[in-house]
């Protein structure tokens, strides 16, 4: 790795004043490295605005935390923006389209820069608006400001997708690598508005209701959002927690990861300067022979990598929000029961480490990365519920809801990854309590009815004598409920899940190869789900705002590779606990795979179809009981079409995606 190297800003007396550049702020709510702005600045005059558009969030509308985040965010940039001499303009509005062009035509401005999004959602969007603007005759320049490379830059010797973490990562470590660092701008020249331009407060765009401040501002104890903050944040960890993350980072209770994630989400903090923070660190550890740093480095930078992965997943397989990668999970007879959801979101399913991590979420908006795969894969392998139910909860719920990363979270511990757990392996919640909660305090802090409740009993207090129960004042059923499902019971609903998937995609096979018309659906999901092709870039050389920097959108073009299926595995059973010795598996309970080095959708961070078509599927809803809980309404599960935009992908023979 070459060193740090920063880029300064140039003064504004060398600024041409005569250019007139609008600042499209997205996820990318930093001053410091931040292309966009940094290009802006250079050429001439900005005009920094951000667009709040519900309508267009659709299924995907941010949840009430991750609100709250965004708006103490935007407060924060525009302070920032203030003190340069500038002013953040936001604007509320039914299409982000019009409302540029609003900003254009008041402005006079003739260029728009923004930095890169990955999710399908924005990338059906921003390819529109760019195909708009350029008709207008405006020069459209986007940036990477979120990524260490960019998704068309990581390809196999074949120029295709890689569908494997380990691969992908190995990749970009030994690729050539330049990290340039973008001081913020010593000062910045406002655009003159000389038209009308409906502009609103940060109250106006909404983002909080008043039933939801008095919850919010509980979150300001525990939060600091805005990238002043998120540049103290990522000191402290790198200065006094690095060294200890390798030994630290499983234990669920109090700060034992980086809690960088929402930062990263909302763009606050550049991950080059993660990345070089703590390349730099290594480094030096190297040198001292501390191996304990080197090794805590090198498990950060690969959920750093996870991150990374995530985005590099949904640009390429833009359909993994909705279905499986892997072709045969579209066969698995997914549960969709809404008592257990609703058992599972409230935090009454039994399995006490299930629960106490359930209760924070709802509290919080935040839960340790271990704790994220513990719940999801309860939800999915002992309740057999559509992964993108619980997808689409972690959206709603959590503060540093993250779509990408959520993809790849669920589509991991669902099976639907060839790198991913495999579909068979269930791992018991009472073990898990053994390993990662060994003395019971993060049960006993979640669950007050338990907080009595001895050590050797808090994880499985159904197999605790009466006495012990009386005791501890825990009333199975009453004031904690009983097992929703027997561990051994789910096991056999699992196993019976996956034959009945297995024997469902071979008469759909045997149906094709007879030539007769049969059609085997997805339960879930409704559509068929593609092979995966290799990926085409599209660069459009006669488009007048194209440049190197400009973002890549891949076209479909099908292989002869067929469907990815994973090759079935021997059925994996947990390990059972002897009656006797019920919290001495700490090394033996769920490690296949390399599983402790798993970073969920907390800090985790193939193909393109020709068309895009941006999907939304129902899950049951909530509402708020008299008890300030979430209620469910029962809603159908089955996908229905709500989105209407399509991208028109030309398909290229003569370019690769290298």
């Amino acid at each position: 790795m070459n060193s740090n190297t920063s880029v300064p800003s140039v003064s504004p007396e060398n600024m041409s004043s005569s250019s007139k550049t609008i600042v499209w702020f997205r996820r990318d709510l930093r001053i410091d490295d931040n292309p966009a702005l940094a290009a802006a600045a250079r050429d001439g005059s900005v005009f920094p605005v951000y667009i709040w558009c519900p309508k267009e969030e659709e299924q995907f509308y941010p949840g009430r935390v991750s609100r709250w985040w965004l708006k103490q965010s935007l407060a924060h940039l525009e302070q920032s923006l203030k003190f340069l001499g500038s002013e953040l303009v936001l604007i509320k509005t039914h299409s982000t389209l019009s409302a540029l062009l609003d900003c254009i035509k008041a402005t006079g401005a003739t260029k728009l820069v923004f930095n890169h999004l990955y999710d399908p959602v924005s990338l059906v969007r921003d390819h529109n608006i760019k195909e708009k603007l350029a008709e207008a005759g405006i020069s459209v320049q986007s940036y990477n400001g979120d990524l260490l490379y960019e998704p068309w830059e990581i390809y196999d010797e074949k120029g295709q997708a890689f569908t494997t973490f380990d691969a992908y990562w190995d990749k970009c470590l030994n690729m050539q690598m330049e990290p340039i660092s973008l001081l913020p701008p010593w000062r910045l020249v406002p655009v003159a508005v000389t038209g009308t331009l409906e502009r609103c407060s940060i109250e106006d765009l909404g983002l909080e209701n008043e039933t939801e401040k008095a919850s919010n501002a509980l979150l300001g104890r525990a939060w600091s959002p805005g990238w002043g903050s998120a540049d103290k944040a990522i000191t402290e960890f790198v200065e006094h927690n690095l060294c200890d993350y390798s030994r630290s980072r499983l234990k669920v209770g109090g700060n034992s990861t980086s809690l960088l994630s929402p930062y990263l989400h909302f763009g606050e903090l550049s991950v080059r300067k993660v990345f070089q923070s703590a390349r730099m660190k290594q480094i030096l550890w190297r040198r001292e022979q501390n191996s304990q740093g080197e090794e805590s480095v090198t498990l950060f930078l690969k959920a750093v990598g996870l991150r990374e992965y995530s985005r590099y997943l949904t640009f390429n397989f833009p359909f993994t929000h909705e279905r499986p990668l892997l072709s045969n999970l579209k066969y698995f007879p997914w549960n969709a029961d809404v008592n257990r959801f609703k058992a599972w979101r409230q935090g009454r399913t039994g399995y006490p480490l299930v629960d106490a991590g359930m209760r924070e979420l709802w509290a919080t908006g935040w839960i340790h990365n271990r704790i994220r795969v513990i719940v999801s894969s309860f939800a999915v392998k002992f309740l057999l519920l559509p992964w993108r139910w619980g997808m689409k909860y972690f959206w709603d719920t959590l503060l540093d809801a993250d779509l990408e990363c959520d993809i790849l979270g669920w589509q991991y511990i669902s099976g639907s990854l060839p790198d991913g757990h495999e579909l068979e392996r269930l791992d018991s919640p009472q073990i898990q309590g053994s390993k990662f909660d060994p003395e019971g305090e993060y049960v006993r802090q979640w669950l007050p009815e338990l907080a009595r409740m001895p050590t050797e009993w808090i994880h499985h207090p159904w197999d605790a004598p009466h006495t012990v129960l009386k005791a501890a004042g825990v009333e199975l059923g009453l004031n904690y409920p009983k097992p929703i499902i027997d561990i051994d019971i789910a096991r056999e609903h699992l196993r019976e899940a996956i034959f009945k998937m297995w024997e469902m995609e071979a008469a759909a096979k045997a149906a094709t190869s007879d030539g007769m018309n049969e059609e085997v659906f997805d339960n879930s999901v409704g559509i068929e789900t593609s092979a995966i092709p290799k990926v085409i870039l599209k660069e459009n050389s006669s488009c007048p705002t194209y440049s190197s920097n400009d973002q890549r959108v891949p076209s479909f073009q099908i292989g002869n590779n067929g469907s990815l299926h994973r090759k079935r595995a021997k059925c994996v059973e947990e390990e059972r606990l002897p009656a006797d010795k019920p919290n001495n598996h700490n090394k033996e309970a769920g490690t296949s795979r390399g599983e402790e080095d798993l970073c969920s959708t907390a800090e985790s961070s193939a193909s393109k179809r020709q068309t895009i078509s941006r999907m939304s599927f129902s899950v049951p809803q909530s509402c708020s009981s008299s008890d300030g809980r979430p209620m469910l309404e029962c809603e159908s599960s089955d996908m229905k079409r709500s989105w209407q935009e399509k991208i028109d992908l030309e398909q290229t023979s003569s370019k690769n995606g290298n």
